[in-house]
């Protein structure tokens, strides 16, 4: 389904009944990522997942905008489609635009999941790289991040599980490489939300794959440990992806914390 909301027409999926439940997919894939995670909740609450702007079946739009307008853009979505209140599920850039979701409106964030991100802003040195990628895609297309792509995914998955290596090829599809530079040069120019975890009092579960190397355990303990009541879970053998390289485990804390919330 597609709907018009701030200035701009977003892709979404909207199943089930009960507590509603906000996606918030990584870079550079779209909804159909948290396929897995949909089915596994839709019978007890109410999945939302959203293309961000730009990504799967949502419209690009001129440059520059921050990962706020991302915010803003699936809370104007959720709003429009009756919902005023959820549990925000932020992977990746997901966690990023979540950050900016309970910073802009902490009224309407319910509980936490934060999959796979981190607090800390970019390195210099880590700025530097993603502004040059996205110069790369401006110039080149998509294929500029062949390599980016392969960091994604855990050693174990690329040695042993095919069939999420061709999934993530699947999920990426065709985005405009414009909203991608875009969005790139956004996640680098993100602020520092170390100094935003105190002031989170929402119940907090933070997931990471033991094997991801972007956005580490480590970052993911300096998540759980500035938020009070956070809980940390380190899932084994999956990277960067991990509710698509062990969704059996990811779904088994998802669905245990949105139960407790709920």
């Amino acid at each position: 389904m597609r709907l018009a909301t701030n200035g701009i027409t977003l892709g979404y999926d909207l199943a089930g009944n009960g507590t509603a439940v906000l996606f918030l997919h990584a870079f550079p894939l779209n909804r159909r990522m948290w396929a897995a995670q949909v089915e596994a909740l839709r019978a007890q609450a109410r999945p939302l997942t959203v293309d961000l702007r730009g990504f799967g079946e949502s419209d690009p739009s001129p440059a520059p905008y921050g990962l706020e307008t991302l915010g803003d853009d699936v809370r104007a979505l959720a709003g429009k489609v009756g919902i005023t209140r959820a549990i925000v599920v932020g992977l990746s850039m997901g966690g990023y635009v979540a950050f900016r979701l309970i910073e802009r409106a902490p009224e309407f964030v319910q509980a936490l999941v934060l999959a796979d991100t981190r607090a800390e802003p970019d390195t210099a040195e880590g700025r530097a790289g993603r502004l040059m990628l996205a110069d790369r895609v401006e110039r080149e297309g998509l294929a500029a991040l062949q390599q980016f792509m392969q960091g994604l995914l855990g050693p174990t998955t690329r040695a042993s599980r095919p069939e999420v290596v061709t999934r993530l090829q699947q999920t990426v599809g065709a985005p405009s490489p414009d909203a991608v530079a875009a969005t790139l040069r956004a996640i680098a120019d993100r602020p520092d939300s170390r100094p935003l975890l105190p002031a989170i009092t929402v119940p907090t579960l933070v997931l990471v794959g033991e094997e991801d190397a972007l956005t580490t355990p480590d970052s993911a303990r300096v998540i759980a440990g500035g938020i009070r009541g956070a809980r940390l879970v380190v899932i084994p053998q999956a990277g960067h992806l991990s509710n698509l390289e062990a969704p059996d485990a990811f779904n088994r804390e998802l669905v245990t914390f949105v139960r407790e919330v709920a």
